[in-house]
């Protein structure tokens, strides 16, 4: 088992920027990688980035690119996604997951509660 605890949302205008974090604990070794996902009100959940525990390997979806950054501590069982120039559209519940490397869903198996991300226009 892993769990999963996101933190770091919040409201902001447009333009600035976040920093959530997710605290892993349990058994993080059998997680090859982290995944950040959103979801906006009546949505789809959509992949926002990844990154591997070990390498520190990322990929982000086209609609952060340059914007997102993900890290990892492995000394505190953290990551973190750091936003900036934040746009209205970014607004969502956002989730850290842990699993495999990968853009859908179901290549993870542990998820947090989510954080709510709002950005005013």
């Amino acid at each position: 088992q892993v769990q999963l605890v996101e933190s770091g949302g919040g409201l902001v205008q447009a333009g600035g920027s976040l920093r959530l974090s997710c605290a892993a604990s349990g058994r993080t070794f059998s997680a090859y990688a982290m995944g950040w996902f959103r979801q906006a009100p009546g949505k789809e959940r959509e992949f926002v980035a990844v990154i591997t525990w070990y390498y520190g390997d990322t990929y982000y979806a086209d609609s952060v690119k340059g914007r997102f950054a993900a890290s990892r501590d492995i000394a505190k069982n953290t990551v973190s996604l750091q936003m900036n120039s934040l746009k209205p559209e970014d607004t969502g519940v956002y989730y850290c997951a842990a699993g495999n490397w990968g853009t859908h869903s179901s290549e993870y198996v542990y998820w947090g509660q989510g954080t709510q991300v709002t950005v005013s226009s």
